[in-house]
Order: structure tokens, then C-alpha cells, then sequence
């Protein structure tokens, strides 16, 4: 209908009586709590706390790996959330049993982003509209990933060897390894953690608006 009536500029007939094609509706996959758990004993190092975050958050998955540091507030245990889904902020909840785990994580990228600094790389890439303005915003600890790759590569844009976050597909192919160790047979993706996350605060009582 937009083609012919915006682009080739052509009349339709009457299409009152043509139904429309609608999108199939499907339940989302939920995992229970002991399925949760199962899935978590199977994962380590940053993958782990990924993924606690994703759960105990409702993060999703690029909102997780491109979490910074600026973006943790212990203090009130929550995380802001910036340019989410529909270029939306945001605040969540910080899960409280993994605050330590989170500070010593910290404290390990904290010397991979000083190493990177001394040997005179550009840090990270900020936003655009930042680095615009404050050219070395990107080298500024509160800037960094939390979720840093392991390896440097080349901005595209400004050809400075930088760090970037993770690659998502690291944590998916991680998740699908012990969702097979864990014995789940449900059709379980990393977006399934947000999912069962909003369920299991309505098991408990909470409000679904506020969720």
C-alpha cells in the first residue's frame, strides 16, 4: 500500500475487505529458578558475571556488553542503562550478590586500561558527539568498558588502536555451551535471562507496572 500510494503514485481498489497479514505471536521461553541456577554453575570469568547481570538486571544483551564505567552505581546498587532500545535511558537494578565479584572485575580492567595507557593506545571510543568535544574523553577511566575484548584493534573512524567492548557473539556461544552442560532443553537464547528475570519479580510480588 505505501508502494503504490507514496511511491509509484497509483490508486488501489477497495481493500476494506483484505485482512491484513499479522505477525505470529510466540510465548517467550522462561527458565525456572533451579534452571537458572543449573545454567549459571556452568559459566565462568566475565561470561559468569555477564550473565548474572543479564538476569538479575534484565539487561539485554548489547546493553550489557556496552555497559562503562560511569555507568555503575554502587552506592544505590543500580545501572544506567544509555541509548537502550529505542534510544531510551534508563536505570535498573543492581543485583546486591554481585556487587564484590563486580568491584574485583573492576579492579582487573582497571590495570589492563592503565597497561593500554602507558603504552600510549587510545583508550576506548566514547560517543561521538563527546569525543567531538573532549577529544580525550575516550582515555578517562570512567569511559572504559566494563566488558573490554581482550585483544586491540583499529577505530575505523579515526584509525587510533583502541579497545573495544566484547563481541556479543562470545557471550552467546558461552551461554549456548552451558545451557547443553545444564541439561535445559528449552529453547533457551541469552535474551531468555531478561525474560525469566521479569517473571520471577511478578512470581514474587512485585508490581508489573513497575517491572
Amino acid at each position: 500500500m505505501f508502494l503504490f500510494r507514496n511511491i509509484l503514485q497509483k490508486n488501489l481498489c477497495d481493500l476494506s475487505d483484505t485482512e491484513r497479514a499479522r505477525q505470529k505471536r510466540r510465548l517467550p521461553v522462561v527458565l525456572t529458578r533451579e534452571e537458572v541456577n543449573r545454567l549459571l554453575s556452568f559459566l565462568e570469568g566475565p561470561y559468569l558475571l555477564m550473565a548474572q547481570l543479564l538476569y538479575g538486571s534484565g539487561l539485554r544483551l548489547l546493553e550489557c556488553i556496552r555497559l562503562r564505567i560511569k555507568d555503575i552505581d554502587f552506592a544505590n546498587n543500580l545501572l544506567i542503562i544509555r541509548s537502550g532500545k529505542g534510544e531510551k535511558d534508563r536505570t535498573t537494578i543492581m543485583p546486591d550478590k554481585i556487587k564484590e565479584s563486580l568491584k574485583l572485575h573492576l579492579q582487573r580492567i582497571k590495570k589492563m586500561h592503565d597497561q593500554d595507557l602507558a603504552k600510549g593506545y587510545g583508550g576506548t571510543t566514547p560517543p561521538d558527539a563527546l569525543e567531538k568535544k573532549y577529544p580525550n574523553a575516550g582515555k578517562e577511566w570512567g569511559w572504559f568498558w566494563v566488558f573490554p575484548s581482550k585483544s586491540l584493534s583499529i577505530d575505523q573512524r579515526s584509525n587510533i588502536v583502541r579497545r573495544h567492548h566484547v563481541h556479543p557473539a562470545l557471550l552467546q556461544k558461552a551461554f549456548k555451551v552451558a545451557v547443553g552442560k545444564a541439561g535445559i532443553t528449552k529453547q533457551a537464547s541469552v535474551h531468555t535471562l531478561r525474560h525469566s528475570f521479569a517473571t520471577h519479580l511478578f512470581e514474587n510480588g512485585y508490581d508489573i507496572r513497575t517491572i
